[in-house]
């Protein structure tokens, strides 16, 4: 009996085993849902544990608990993977720290945090994957960075530099791996609604008396769209670089973000 052919993402995805760090919520859990409606076995990582739970029961994930800024939890922690499950085709690394401040208040220690949770662990992360990917002929690394990774903002140097950063490193990675099978890019959203801008919001309202209504809406107006944006629209671009199809998007940094980037 003849069968149809599969046209999405499903079919060819089912039992890869893909790590979302920063998956417990906001993007990066809607990030594990996606991939796991795709057939993925997802690992969610990070420190949140009752969130990892949360979130790995509604998509059926494994729960890493692991500070990512910790190289020897990372270690364990992607040690407990591939014991569940094996080796790891897909690693998105999304967990990321949002510090605000102005230049003379920005510390050494924030500096260095926002380095080692924004870059550092997505370093480290591939540098651990990569071979066996190579060697098996298929991996995808995607890295949420942000439009702070294409551009500039006031009172958060730590963040952008990191977010540059963390795109460099794509576009590097890119570079070496391009003759493999193996396809490195970066993810750059707007604003997005989730915990993370609220608290932008409160801090926002905080330090110049604005109301939060008018905080939320200066978030919106950056966009040309006027609105923040949905996990959801982050999602998809993941898991469509995540198809078979994808592998000539390579070493691209794809913004999300309702044009208030375009490069």
């Amino acid at each position: 009996m003849a069968t149809a052919p599969d046209h999405g993402p499903s079919a060819a995805q089912a039992g890869r085993v893909a790590l979302v760090t920063g998956g417990g919520k906001g993007v990066g859990a809607a990030i594990a849902h996606a991939l796991a409606a795709d057939g993925m076995r997802v690992a969610l990582m990070g420190r949140d544990r009752a969130a990892l739970e949360r979130s790995a029961k509604a998509c059926g994930g494994l729960v890493v608990e692991a500070d990512v800024a910790d190289a020897a939890a990372l270690d364990r922690g992607l040690a407990a993977v591939r014991e569940a499950w094996g080796s790891i085709g897909v690693l998105v690394h999304n967990a990321g720290i949002a510090p605000s401040a102005p230049l003379k208040a920005t510390t050494d220690e924030v500096w260095e945090q926002t380095m080692a949770v924004n870059v550092t662990a997505a370093f480290r992360l591939s540098r651990a994957v990569v071979p066996a990917m190579v060697d098996a002929g298929w991996g995808r690394i995607v890295n949420i960075a942000s439009v702070a990774g294409l551009t500039g903002f006031a009172y958060t140097s730590a963040y952008c530099a990191s977010k540059h950063a963390l795109v460099g490193l794509t576009r590097a990675l890119a570079a070496e791996l391009a003759k493999t099978r193996v396809t490195v890019n970066a993810v750059c959203p707007g604003f997005l609604d989730t915990e993370m801008t609220a608290r932008t919001v409160a801090n926002i309202t905080a330090k110049t008396g604005k109301s939060p209504e008018d905080a939320r809406r200066a978030l919106e107006e950056l966009s040309p769209q006027r609105r923040l944006f949905q996990v959801e629209e982050v999602a998809h671009v993941v898991r469509m670089l995540c198809a078979e199809s994808a592998r000539g998007i390579h070493g691209q940094a794809i913004s999300v973000c309702g044009g208030q980037v375009m490069r």
